[in-house]
């Protein structure tokens, strides 16, 4: 069988944004590939499944998880089929494929993984090779490949989908709600060849507007280091003052630098400078600092013509001591003895970690933070806080990503310290301090603890499925809780029973870890969620976030709060890396705001806590916090008010004003035209009407004809320069215009940007309907997106403009754009982005729309020995310089 019955179609109707979706399909799958991101809720499934049928073609579907396996089974009969009863053309079984197969991502790699020795001696196995997976794909005509959840990115399963889809190549539909946007470049690079570029994205807003999402909000929590752990912090704050004073004293490396062949001989070297400016940086740092004549050579080389070096600070030492340990050891050889020591003890301490030097990011600094014991104490704040609000209406999730059961006993009374996060000690604090009574349940893989007031509830679930024989043991020290025996009988059933509790109200607060209640878990009744995990990864903090945020058919009015839990460090100018991880973790998802005028968008500023100054601050955050969690009905009518406010949720760039002093020195110079112009347009009307100011004056001396002569000259010469200054007066006037706000600056680049996207054929929207929004705050940062073009037009535009406003790293071509202003006396540069830089042809084309747009430049490559040495310049002058930090923003507006 290889084509679907006729009566095989979606039962239900599309909501609004469903519709839109599947209308542009066609347009979608051009390329053959069709990636969607779409966060929870919003129907992938459905989505995937109606594809798959528009395109008619036997089907390979691979998830994650054997739950959500079974899920596209379960929905394809219910919603599509109108039946409970699985028809024998859906296979779950790879090596038995049929019209429509499902399988998992771990399914597919471990069948077809066989072992050489396993073929040689031919041994049988139920593992059949890749060859002969494709094989049986091919008769089964398989011609669209659906994955899930398809950020999942491990290399085994990465290279055996690669190889199908090469063999067979299928129609590819990716459907995650969670792109990896925050892995490295190259795995980013075989994500997109796996599932193709991102076509489109159903945004959290158009799934509020249809009422798939509950009102929600993240809310911030605020916890300090116990005083144990205060200490620890000062300590490592004081061995790394200690080892700056001691870097700054040694003589033995003063003695290393100083004799390094890049500082005796530097013309010699000018390959390794360039490839490593960072660490020759740092050794003219450390020799200036500690008194050494730094020669004209290095300056000139640097092109540093006022001689300036930075002071010597904690990011120069660690620059430096990255080139003395890790960088060159041929030329450091002579120090081994030296370099070894000081390598330990920077291990030893805790500032050399998997060949990363850092002395307040290190990995022992963040992990004192990450799992301060003061946060066990805000969990418990926050409970008491939302039980006090919702009573028996309460329906928490605690996840975190231990279990810790050693902190259980098998004693009368527990009382071990609790000084780690995990799932049991939260429990624990729970329990002892549990004067309200609460419902308190543990679920794990391994730990399933329940109240003995669901003992009840929980024989009755597992009647209905067909679950008997099951044991429990009474929590030693606590008779009011059941340790559930988790025997394989219970093993595959007990979520679906520990979850229907919980929805029922058995238990009010359930405790789980994020690799059971993570991805592919659903409870539509929770209505507050705790995240007491150490993850920032865009991945899985957007997963565990999306188990609140689901509506409940059985309850309206549903809202969720979502706490985070940071640990603020106060000796730290910027609260610590606990905080700075939190608001890595906030670009990840869209929301409301807590602002006066409430807005929808992802950063951490949107919460409205400003900056926070000293520990002090601490308690009235989290009391306002409290308010603002409290008043589940006005989160409501914010969301109300606006998703009233826009229609579109685009992605625009943020650029601090220090990325944009080479476009303010631009427009000083246009301005400096203009103002020459201007007096050369004078000078000419003044020649122009020179015959008459000079007979009027004249009038009366006999040698008028003479003078009238002069006159008739002038005046010709006049209507010349009026002409062509005329002209250049207008033009520079229009350019200065082009520069002449922050706004304006970023438009003309963005404009550029778009022309050569589209001779690119990167951008295929026609332009009429394209249309370029740029602003700037009070601030001075900079804003701009490209309105009407598709999700991947418009990541494109993004990306790339970040390339032209970024720091000057490596590009292949720089665009020249010589002084011309006396008040500016070097030529600046700027980066021709990647994707027009392939060759000198694409090149040449982005410089004549430079050109034409922005002012003349010249094409410099970068490859020859003169361009490389523009180049080291460059990168020394981005180094000192330390840029801010460019922001893609997502922003609900119209």
């Amino acid at each position: 069988m290889n084509v679907f019955p006729k009566d095989t179609t979606f039962k239900y109707s599309w909501r609004a944004y469903q519709k839109k979706f599947l209308d542009r399909l066609d347009e979608y799958i051009v390329d053959n590939h069709l990636h969607v991101s779409a966060p929870p809720g919003s129907g992938k499934t459905i989505l995937g499944l109606e594809m798959m049928l528009r395109l008619g073609n036997p089907a390979l579907i691979v998830a994650p998880t054997l739950a959500i396996k079974n899920q596209w089974i379960q929905r394809f009969c219910e919603l599509f089929l109108d039946t409970e009863t699985v028809p024998d053309w859906i296979s779950s079984d790879i090596k038995k494929p049929g019209l429509i197969t499902v399988c998992t991502y771990q399914g597919i790699h471990s069948t077809s993984e066989v072992s050489e020795e396993e073929e040689e001696r031919g041994a049988k196995s139920s593992k059949i090779s890749v060859s002969e997976l494709i094989k049986r794909l091919q008769k089964q005509k398989v011609g669209t490949l659906i994955l899930d959840e398809a950020h999942h990115l491990k290399n085994a399963w990465w290279r055996t989908l690669m190889e199908l889809k090469t063999e067979i190549n299928p129609t590819v539909i990716a459907l995650t709600a969670t792109p990896p946007f925050d892995v490295s470049g190259t795995e980013w690079q075989k994500y997109i060849q796996l599932n193709g570029p991102i076509d489109a994205e159903i945004a959290v807003p158009e799934l509020m507007i249809e009422g798939d999402l509950c009102p929600h909000q993240d809310l911030v929590y605020f916890t300090l280091p116990s005083l144990e752990e205060e200490k620890k912090i000062e300590d490592y704050h004081i061995h790394a003052s200690a080892f700056f004073e001691e870097i700054q004293n040694d003589q033995v490396l003063l003695d290393a630098i100083e004799r390094h062949p890049v500082y005796q001989v530097p013309m010699d070297h000018l390959e390794w400078i360039y490839n490593n400016i960072s660490s020759y940086t740092s050794g003219l740092v450390y020799l200036n600092f500690r008194g050494k004549k730094i020669p004209d050579i290095h300056f000139e080389i640097i092109g540093d013509q006022q001689k300036y070096i930075p002071e010597f600070d904690f990011f120069w030492m660690e620059e430096l001591l990255d080139f003395y340990l890790l960088v060159d050891h041929m030329n450091f050889k002579d120090y081994d003895e030296h370099r070894t020591n000081l390598e330990n003890r920077l291990k030893r301490q805790g500032f050399l970690d998997q060949r990363i030097i850092s002395f307040f990011n290190s990995k022992n600094m963040t992990q004192i933070l990450n799992s301060s014991i003061g946060k066990l104490h805000g969990i418990k704040e926050i409970v008491d806080f939302e039980f006090s609000v919702l009573q028996e209406e309460l329906r928490m999730v605690i996840l975190t990503d231990f279990i810790k059961k050693e902190y259980l006993n098998t004693g009368e009374q527990n009382n071990i310290t609790l000084d780690k996060i995990g799932a049991v000690p939260i429990f624990e604090k729970l329990r002892r301090e549990n004067f309200q009574n609460k419902k308190i349940g543990i679920l794990t893989g391994s730990l399933v603890i329940i109240p003995v007031s669901t003992k009840r509830m929980f024989d009755e679930f597992c009647n209905k499925k067909n679950v008997s024989g099951i044991t429990f043991s009474s929590l030693a020290y606590d008779q009011d809780y059941l340790v559930i025996n988790l025997s394989e009988q219970i093993k595959h059933n007990i979520v679906n029973i520990i979850t229907e509790i919980f929805q029922s109200g058995g238990i009010q607060i359930l405790i789980g870890t994020k690799s059971l209640l993570g991805e592919g878990w659903d409870a539509p009744k929770m209505n507050t969620l705790v995240l007491a995990s150490f993850v920032s990864s865009f991945v899985l903090s957007n997963q565990m976030r999306g188990r609140v945020i689901r509506t409940d058919k059985e309850n309206e009015n549903k809202t969720g709060n979502i706490w985070h839990l940071v640990c603020f460090d106060s000796q730290d100018i910027d609260g610590g890396q606990d905080l700075n991880n939190m608001k890595r973790r906030f670009k990840t998802f869209v929301g409301i705001s807590h602002k006066t005028d409430p807005t929808i968008e992802n950063n951490f500023e949107r919460l409205d806590i400003g900056v926070i100054e000293n520990k002090n601050q601490i308690s009235e955050i989290n009391q306002m916090t409290f308010s603002v969690a409290k008043d589940r009905a006005g989160l409501v009518q914010r969301w109300k008010t606006a998703l009233d406010k826009g229609n579109i949720l685009v992605e625009e760039i943020q650029v601090p004003a220090e990325n944009m002093t080479t476009m303010d020195e631009l427009k000083m110079d246009y301005l400096g035209k203009m103002a020459g112009n201007l007096t050369k347009v004078i000078v000419s009307s003044v020649l122009l009407f020179w015959q008459d100011l000079l007979l009027g004056l004249l009038k009366n001396i006999d040698s008028i004809n003479s003078v009238k002569s002069f006159s008739i000259l002038a005046s010709l010469l006049g209507i010349v320069g009026l002409c062509v200054y005329g002209g250049k007066l207008y033009r520079s006037i229009k350019q200065y215009r082009r520069c002449m706000n922050l706004a304006r600056q970023i438009e003309s680049l963005a404009n550029v940007i778009v022309s050569n996207l589209i001779h690119e054929k990167v951008i295929r929207t026609s332009i009429e309907k394209l249309r370029i929004v740029s602003s700037f705050s009070k601030t001075k940062n900079t804003f701009c997106y490209l309105k009407g073009g598709n999700q991947y037009e418009n990541s494109q535009f993004i990306q790339t403009l970040q390339e032209l406003v970024s720091p000057i790293d490596n590009p292949r071509y720089l665009l020249k754009q010589k002084k011309s202003f006396i008040l500016f006396r070097k030529d600046r540069y700027y980066p021709v982005p990647e994707i027009f830089a392939k060759n000198k042809k694409n090149a040449e084309f982005f410089k004549k729309t430079w050109d034409k747009m922005i002012g003349k430049s010249d094409l410099v490559f970068t490859r020859t020995i003169d361009g490389r040495k523009i180049l080291l310049k460059l990168r020394f002058q981005s180094l000192l310089e330390k840029n801010g930090r460019i922001e893609h923003l997502h922003k609900w507006i119209r």
